[in-house]
């Protein structure tokens, strides 16, 4: 074919290739369109037609939560500054950690050349709260209150040990860039309830490693189950409203003009994305209305930012984003994640981590206490988590006031509330360092599993065919953790 290119002149070859564009377009149910089906992809023409389930068929299981607001901590929250309280580290502080709780563990390559590995206790207090008696650092005296609705799960673990592969791993259940986040999955198998609103929706807040809408992207999945991220500012939502000079009545009218090319387009070559770019437009077009109401805080009482803080009255603030979810999911969004980016605490500690705290704990436990107010709490499910732990050892110099931790893949706390989790649970165990899990593992895979089972869907049957293999949110593995679930 290169060839007969060359040989052609520029216009007719142009015309050679439109051509040839053309017949296997309208080919796709004769041998070019078998060979372009069997690449896989989700725009090959038709192709994935047929893993378009109707939205819900997923759901083999009865549902106890209807919809997620997954508050993602990113950066690496140190699990014994906050939940995992080890008593031991007061009398081992200042000492190396023993060699047998390294095992021959990997570190990273930021503290692998140290000399010496000291124990680094935590300077904060802790107590237990609650009927269930939960331990928690004096860093979340607002989470205190609400324990009891709350199921703390200690023995997570990751296999990576860095920042971004170990976010889209939490995201996707993969290392490696490219798979479909799972708020993609989730709109994927169960659709939204609202037609004016995404059935996905990702806000982000603070400073800190820098995160890629790939983390709430479809990846394989049709477009249409991408996240849409809301903004701060004046439109939080790129390109919704009308430019200068631009009607809504204009816009109706060339939507619809611009719908019947489109349908024109896709009787011709039957690609599915174009199926996915009529909904978007159409989408886009209901959100007009729609997101300036959401947005809109203005119409909450007084007693809401008496719950979440003041700062729920400043867009871009991680108490505004909870505030955010709650009216999200009151109206029917299926899937929100929130990332809170500034947990990274390689060196001073006790000030990143505590700012960190008072950025989050009251509109935290405001979300929760608001849902239940609300009756929504039993049907939502409400997780808070990041990608990994961090280390017993200081990273750097060990000072009386101040230490760093490294990153720790081996276990990290998460915890979970809402929609069919029993609450005033501890699940796992880890050892007297907060290094090992010695009791009940729960991996990624683990985690997802449970949470789709909770949103009755059977993590082994919500599949997509793609490149010829059927994959999975849990890929294969993921067991449920039935202890937590009530």
């Amino acid at each position: 074919m290169n060839k007969l290119l060359k040989d052609l002149p520029a216009i007719s070859a142009s015309r050679y290739l439109d051509s040839r564009r053309r017949f296997l377009g309208q080919s796709a149910a004769g041998l070019g369109g078998l060979a372009l089906s069997g690449l896989g992809g989700h725009s090959a023409f038709g192709a994935s037609r047929k893993n378009e389930e109707i939205a819900g068929s997923f759901q083999s299981i009865a549902p106890k939560a209807k919809r997620v607001i997954y508050l993602f901590q990113s950066g690496g929250p140190p699990q014994m500054d906050l939940y995992d309280y080890k008593p031991t580290l007061n009398q081992m502080h200042g000492q190396d950690v023993p060699d047998s709780v390294f095992n021959g563990q990997r570190l990273t390559g930021m503290s692998s050349g140290q000399a010496k590995f000291p124990v680094a206790k935590s300077i904060f207090r802790f107590e237990q709260h609650g009927k269930s008696g939960a331990w928690l650092s004096e860093l979340m005296p607002y989470l205190a209150e609400v324990v009891d609705d709350i199921a703390f799960v200690k023995s997570m673990h990751t296999e990576a040990i860095n920042h971004d592969p170990a976010i889209t791993f939490l995201q996707t259940g993969f290392q490696i860039a490219g798979r479909p986040s799972m708020g993609a999955w989730v709109s994927y198998g169960l659709g939204s309830e609202n037609e004016n609103l995404p059935s996905f929706v990702a806000m982000l807040s603070g400073n800190g490693q820098p995160l890629y809408d790939r983390l709430w992207g479809p990846g394989f999945l049709p477009s249409r189950h991408q996240g849409v991220r809301f903004r701060s500012g004046k439109d939080p939502v790129l390109y919704l409203n009308n430019p200068d000079g631009f009607s809504k009545e204009l816009r109706r009218e060339t939507l619809d003009d611009l719908n019947l090319l489109n349908r024109e387009r896709l009787e011709a070559v039957g690609d599915p994305e174009i199926e996915t770019r009529i909904a978007q437009y159409e989408m886009a077009y209901r959100m007009q209305s729609s997101v300036p109401e959401l947005t809109d805080v203005s119409s909450e009482p007084e007693s809401t930012f008496e719950l979440y803080g003041d700062d729920a009255r400043k867009p871009g603030t991680y108490a505004y984003n909870t505030l955010m979810a709650r009216r999200l999911v009151e109206r029917g969004t299926r899937f929100v994640q929130l990332f809170h980016r500034g947990w990274d605490t390689h060196g001073n500690l006790p000030k990143t981590l505590g700012a960190r705290c008072r950025e989050t704990d009251k509109a935290t436990t405001g979300l929760l206490k608001d849902l239940k107010l609300r009756g929504l709490l039993d049907d939502t499910l409400v997780i808070w988590g990041g990608e990994f732990g961090r280390t017993v050892y200081c990273q750097g110099d060990l000072a009386p006031q101040s230490y760093g931790r490294d990153h720790h893949p081996r276990c990290f706390t998460t915890w979970m509330a809402g929609g069919g989790i029993k609450g005033g649970v501890t699940h796992g165990k880890t050892d007297d360092y907060s290094y090992n899990v010695v009791e009940d593992p729960v991996s990624v895979h683990d985690f997802h599993a449970t949470v789709l089972h909770l949103l009755g869907v059977d993590h082994e049957k919500l599949t997509f065919k793609f490149q010829g293999r059927h994959y999975r949110l849990t890929d294969v593995h993921g067991k449920l953790v039935k202890q937590i679930l009530a």
